[in-house]
């Protein structure tokens, strides 16, 4: 968010904090999909079960002291680019977040089959750092290492910011932000592979989509499914060109 310089005013700051706090409980509704960010207000929220993925870019600080400044502004611009374009690719994505070296993006997904998509998807990000790995390799440029992590829970969406400067945005509070983090800092360790997939979330899957990802295993230290899953298309370029 763009800073746009407003002064403080603190009698209006207690005003708002009023505001805020008094308005009715009421205002916070349950729905089985994400509603449209237009209907939030500074006053309501609404309450729903949906799906996150986070990508996190692993031994970032060691990275960027590898290359020169313009190398790795390049390398972390198309690595930030892409998986931009990869989650927004998903019908089901309602918002994207780019922090620092880490994008994540909260799905809408009522239905199982919805989750479905979401395994999808997070297999194409993992065929994408691969495929640009074999552009860094050609540039003898050093290789992205990433975990990934997919979780379902339920979560409260709200409008946050300062009222009335434009400066706003959705935020997520509960369950699903936080674990899916949590879930994400733990995958591509020495005792994890590339992606982690929550119990609630492999559980939300459709029983066809269970069997068909056998490869997909119980990671009993983290207490959730792991795989080094690819997307096979993308994969195909990778065995081609790498």
């Amino acid at each position: 968010m763009q800073a746009n310089y407003k002064t403080y005013d603190f009698q209006k700051s207690r005003d708002r904090i009023d505001e805020i706090l008094n308005s009715s409980d009421n205002n916070y509704e349950e729905k089985e999909s994400i509603p449209n960010r237009d209907t939030l207000t500074f006053n309501n929220g609404y309450y729903i079960c949906c799906s996150a993925i986070f990508i996190d870019m692993r031994g970032s600080k060691e990275f960027s002291k590898k290359h020169t400044r313009p190398v790795t502004a390049k390398i972390y611009r198309s690595y930030i680019s892409e998986l931009v374009a990869v989650l927004n690719s998903n019908i089901r994505l309602r918002e994207i977040y780019i922090e620092g070296d880490c994008v994540w993006g909260v799905f809408n997904t009522p239905n199982k089959s919805d989750v479905d998509s979401i395994l999808d998807t997070a297999a194409q990000a993992a065929s994408l750092i691969d495929t640009l790995n074999v552009k860094l390799r050609k540039k003898k440029y050093s290789e992205i290492t990433v975990g990934i992590a997919c979780h379902d829970a339920d979560v409260l969406m709200i409008k946050a910011g300062y009222s009335g400067s434009g400066i706003n945005e959705v935020t997520w509070i509960g369950k699903l932000v936080g674990e899916t983090a949590d879930l994400c800092s733990k995958a591509s360790r020495w005792n994890s592979k590339r992606t982690l997939y929550s119990k609630k979330f492999y559980d939300s899957l459709t029983d066809k989509e269970r069997k068909r990802i056998d490869w997909i295993n119980w990671n009993y230290t983290y207490e959730c499914y792991e795989g080094n899953t690819i997307y096979t298309s993308m994969n195909n370029w990778v065995l081609e060109n790498g």
